[in-house]
């Protein structure tokens, strides 16, 4: 599901191109591909079932979502390293959460094993919680990543041979922390750019200026901020369209506050008319390693606003295809908004200027180079 499945798909579509098999150990095989050509050749392994049903049901985890992130992918770790054990694997291709007990078995046996990070280290990812939670919630972070994910996850990075990342921020973020530059490959993303297109033909630039907002309204995600500085510019003159769940009870209870009087409409289900239907994306993110939702909304013709801390900012034009803006500060933020509205006649063609990056920065090509780097750097490794 969403950006999580998207990495899931496109390591698999990349590494089963070439002539090896493929065995793909996780939950929920078989769900909707998100690349072209359908499912990639490989043995299929779905361990949903192994996941007890406490975990998962409606219990008192309800209060502590951190909880229940940080049990299911133990289990899940679990499980996966029970069923790679007897298949004696070349090699691992591994997603941080649920890797260390392979990781630990694989560093046991002298196998080769890459550890994909999507975001940036997970004490940065922990302090942007703890530090937003504070600030809108008044109350200490209770939910994912815990402080005992924070040391499975951590481990994992010094088990793992490799470490691959997203962007030049995700690498910038795992060094502060101090993983070594030397462990770190910056991989980028491929999307679908036959699926994510601009529209045949755009709705006129009148009424108010028509806003996307892609992601769960999630503190991490800055959704307060984009509220903040849609009051500052004047809520007669946006109108957001939001394309995601609600996040936890803290951040579905301090929505419902800030979005007093503020014109939007929640849009479940396909983001693509979502994305053509509108004239901006706005992502305050305050720390993503791509994220997904920015590289989708320019395929499709969109120009954007995000911040410094998402790793695809990297792919924006200041001025020509959006704007780039410091995280968690409202000003800057409705201040490009507010240019946005002072250049809305030339925001279609901002959009053009983002989807001809876009075809650069997360084409194909992409899937060859993951495949290109994994099997190189293993195949070296168990040379040795």
């Amino acid at each position: 599901m969403g950006g999580l499945g998207h990495s899931v798909a496109s390591a698999i579509t990349a590494l089963a191109t070439t002539n090896v098999r493929v065995v793909s150990v996780g939950p929920g095989a078989h769900t909707p591909w998100s690349l072209p050509g359908g499912l990639p050749e490989a043995t299929w392994i779905n361990l949903t079932s192994g996941i007890p049903r406490w975990v998962t049901r409606y219990s008192w985890l309800r209060w502590r979502n951190g909880q229940l992130v940080f049990l299911p992918d133990s289990h899940i770790g679990n499980a996966a390293a029970r069923e790679l054990r007897p298949l004696r694997p070349r090699s691992c291709y591994l997603f941080t959460q649920v890797a260390l007990e392979t990781l630990k078995w694989a560093h046991q046996e002298g196998i080769p094993a890459v550890l994909d990070n999507p975001n940036g280290h997970i004490r940065n990812f922990r302090e942007v919680y703890d530090r937003e939670s504070d600030r809108w919630c008044g109350k200490h972070f209770h939910g994912h990543p815990t402080g005992a994910m924070v040391e499975r996850v951590e481990e994992e990075y010094k088990l793992a041979s490799h470490i691959r990342v997203y962007s030049e921020w995700g690498k910038a973020s795992m060094i502060r922390f101090g993983i070594p530059a030397s462990k770190i490959q910056v991989v980028r993303q491929a999307i679908n750019l036959d699926r994510f297109h601009p529209p045949a033909r755009s709705a006129p630039a009148e009424g108010p200026l028509r806003i996307c907002y892609a992601g769960s309204l999630d503190l991490r995600k800055g959704f307060a901020y984009l509220f903040e500085a849609i009051r500052a510019v004047g809520v007669k003159r946006v109108h957001l369209r939001i394309l995601g769940a609600t996040g936890d009870r803290d951040c579905a209870r301090l929505f419902r506050t800030i979005s007093a009087g503020i014109q939007m409409q929640v849009a479940p289900g396909d983001a693509i008319p979502a994305y053509q239907e509108s004239e901006l994306l706005v992502l305050p993110t305050l720390e993503d390693g791509l994220p997904f939702v920015l590289v989708e909304a320019m395929a499709c013709g969109l120009p954007v606003i995000t911040t410094a801390e998402a790793g695809a900012a990297e792919c924006v034009r200041q001025g020509e295809s959006g704007w780039i803006v410091p995280a968690g500060q409202v000003d800057p933020l409705a201040a490009a908004i507010e240019d946005a509205l002072g250049k809305r006649r030339d925001l279609k063609a901002m959009g053009m200027q983002a989807r001809r990056d876009v075809e650069q920065y997360a084409g194909p090509a992409r899937l060859r180079e993951l495949s290109d780097w994994f099997y190189s750097r293993t195949t070296a490794e168990s040379a040795h």
